[in-house]
């Protein structure tokens, strides 16, 4: 059964033990809460095509096949974590490129105070603490020709470890979905309306937090990592401290000793 927030209706046999903020809480347009769904990127992007408004977020508290870039899967098969998708109509289809990178920076901003160890992020769209992994992000674009429709926007956060990773971090365990919820949307949505590529700011506070910056990486391309350009370009060094390359897609991959 669905539950959603904007009319402030719940059902007993299907209410969550926790209640969800209302929508307006949290700025959004709509709440929309689903107990079980294949992925809440694919609801999102079927409401989108049908003309639902920027704002709307899908909550689900369990996953079926929850996804994660390039066709990986995302773990959500049980109410562990915070797996929810947020629709966006950005009006500059240039934010595209940096949009994983600025909403990195948004969710480790949102978790700071609810975790115990340091947040580092590793790109192009993982958020870490300590040496797991605590949250991820998935951003899939739909054109209308050349004009950028809508963007779903996927955000997986791990409330507890999940039995199938135990190498995974996450938050502290007084840390409620609805305390998530109003720390996490209002960043989400302000880097999603943030315009043009990444602030000489957003590039120092990425480098702070850069979990790769001066290591070898073996993919996507081999190297030591140098930062991050301001279109959200990956830059590796070759090994022989020669030229610098800008890598645009691919997944991060450490060389091991």
């Amino acid at each position: 059964m669905r539950v959603t927030s904007g009319d402030k209706r719940r059902a007993s046999i299907d209410a969550p033990v926790e209640p969800l903020p209302l929508a307006a809480d949290l700025g959004l347009s709509h709440l929309v809460h689903d107990r079980e769904v294949e992925s809440t990127m694919d609801v999102v992007h079927a409401m989108a095509a049908a003309g639902a408004p920027a704002g709307l977020l899908v909550l689900a508290d369990r996953q079926r096949r929850g996804r994660g870039r390039s066709g990986t899967r995302w773990h959500s098969a049980e109410p562990t974590g915070l797996w929810c998708t947020l629709l966006e109509r950005p009006a500059d289809p240039r934010i595209i490129s940096v949009l994983s990178l600025r909403l990195g920076l948004a969710l480790a901003e949102a978790l700071r105070l609810l975790v115990d160890s340091p947040l580092q992020l590793k790109w192009p769209n993982d958020v870490v603490s300590g040496d797991g992994k605590i949250a991820g992000i998935l951003v899939e674009a739909r054109w209308r020709e050349s004009i950028l429709d809508w963007v779903a926007i996927g955000i997986g956060i791990n409330q507890r470890v999940p039995n199938a990773y135990p190498n995974a971090a996450c938050v502290r365990t007084d840390v409620t979905r609805s305390v998530l919820l109003h720390s996490v949307v209002p960043r989400i949505r302000a880097a999603a309306a943030a315009l043009g590529h990444l602030s000489n700011n957003e590039r120092d506070e990425w480098q702070r937090r850069d979990v790769a910056r001066g290591r070898r990486i073996v993919a996507p391309c081999e190297g030591i990592v140098a930062g991050v350009a301001a279109d959200g370009a990956l830059l590796v060094t070759a090994l022989d401290g020669g030229s610098t390359v800008a890598v645009r897609t691919g997944s991060m991959e450490f060389h091991q000793l």
